[in-house]
């Protein structure tokens, strides 16, 4: 226990010199697995101990003489990420031990590791139906020459029965900005095909419209009649209003996506096609598991999809697998360098971030060479048969 200005002092260095050996421990790349198409790095890149102690601590002895921890955090995951001005810039999303998620901006100066978040979280505008959560944001540079923040917008259901504190109701929120630190909300996104808790900017024009990645659910939760990755072209994304969308990556039966899936990121142009990383949802005794996998659009028209390789392009291993919502990986940020590096950042249980790295030409290599999933085991077997005779010759 402090008994002593001078004891307050000394342990406030100490909590400053943990801090920074936290954040500037060096990543390395995990040996534990070789698969040719990414590499993974041992060590998470950010967590609710990064964030810095000035927002956890008051460090004033007469206000907080136990030097007591004032606001917990909790996590720090799913974030959005953008290459800018030469910077690798996540935008995290941030959760305290009050539950409710805010952004913000952490910076690395080689996109592995020595993450720092910026000085102040991202103070985000309100529309007039305030915010109760706002989580996973989207950061979009778009050729109209703003940046995109697309993220949910949690409300409660002011339709639920009296008492039942359970329902809400998921929006897509929309918000821009020039350089990350001063943001303009806009109303949120309108769909009449139900709610809203993943949508996504595709960076181009699409005939002189916006065109977002949308996934309509029933409810909040259950995706119901709805789902898959849909399509939808805005004229004004000042008043975003999608009259129709039609879904080009649905769900399927047996699948890695048999209950649920969404566009992660916006999707990278290559010469061959956009090049698309989701993630999938699906069922099991021990409850939803969550991975990622990669699909491609054909350029001209990004709504059709040109290769879709099978399986999962990445699952939760190891600790990853244990969080507050176990078993998930989610990734809504990736940033491809001037190297044509990519650098995929990825969530794990809802708990922590981290990143592998691959490249452009391995990743589409992967989705135009990988076979595509022949729905029915007598299939798998067939193409590891084919795969057999190929390598015996």
């Amino acid at each position: 226990m402090i008994r002593s200005k001078k004891e307050f002092e000394k342990r406030v260095k100490w909590l400053q010199r943990q801090h920074e050996k936290l954040i500037t421990k060096k990543n390395k790349p995990s040996k534990k697995q070789y698969n040719g198409i990414y590499t993974r790095y041992k060590r998470p890149i950010l967590t609710g101990e990064h964030a810095p102690l000035n927002w956890r601590f008051d460090f004033n002895y007469k206000t907080n003489p136990f030097l007591m921890q004032r606001i917990g955090i909790n996590a720090a995951f799913n974030s959005g990420a953008i290459y800018f001005d030469g910077r690798y810039l996540l935008c995290a999303r941030v959760e305290g031990w009050d539950r409710k998620s805010f952004f913000a901006i952490a910076e690395s100066p080689k996109g592995i590791d020595n993450w720092r978040f910026w000085e102040r979280p991202v103070t985000l505008p309100e529309t007039e139906i305030p915010d109760t959560n706002v989580y996973d944001m989207r950061l979009v540079q778009h050729e109209d020459g703003w940046i995109y923040g697309i993220f949910c917008a949690e409300r409660k259901d002011m339709s639920a029965p009296e008492g039942d504190t359970s329902m809400a109701t998921a929006s897509g929120g929309i918000a821009r900005t020039k350089d990350l630190v001063s943001w303009e909300r806009l109303p949120d996104f309108i769909s009449h095909h139900g709610q809203q808790r993943n949508l996504v900017l595709h960076p181009e024009f699409i005939d002189g419209k916006y065109a977002f990645y949308t996934r309509p659910q029933d409810g909040f939760i259950e995706v119901g009649g709805g789902g898959g990755i849909g399509w939808a072209l805005v004229d004004d994304i000042t008043h975003a209003e999608a009259p129709e969308e039609k879904i080009i990556d649905e769900k399927v039966y047996h699948t890695i996506r048999e209950l649920k899936n969404g566009q992660g990121p916006a999707p990278l142009k290559t010469e061959k096609g956009w090049l698309h990383l989701a993630h999938g949802v699906r069922n099991c005794a021990a409850g939803l598991r969550y991975v990622l996998y990669l699909f491609m659009t054909d350029l001209e028209d990004p709504s059709k999809v040109i290769a879709r390789p099978g399986g999962y392009f990445m699952a939760p291993e190891g600790e990853e697998r244990i969080g507050d919502v176990s078993n998930v990986l989610f990734a809504n940020g990736w940033i491809r360098n001037e190297k044509d590096e990519v650098f995929i950042y990825y969530g794990s249980s809802d708990t922590r971030m981290h990143v592998a790295t691959s490249t452009i030409e391995q990743l589409v290599d992967y989705c135009l060479n990988t076979p595509e999933d022949g729905l029915r085991s007598a299939e798998s077997v067939k193409t590891i048969n084919e795969m057999v005779d190929r390598n015996s010759k």
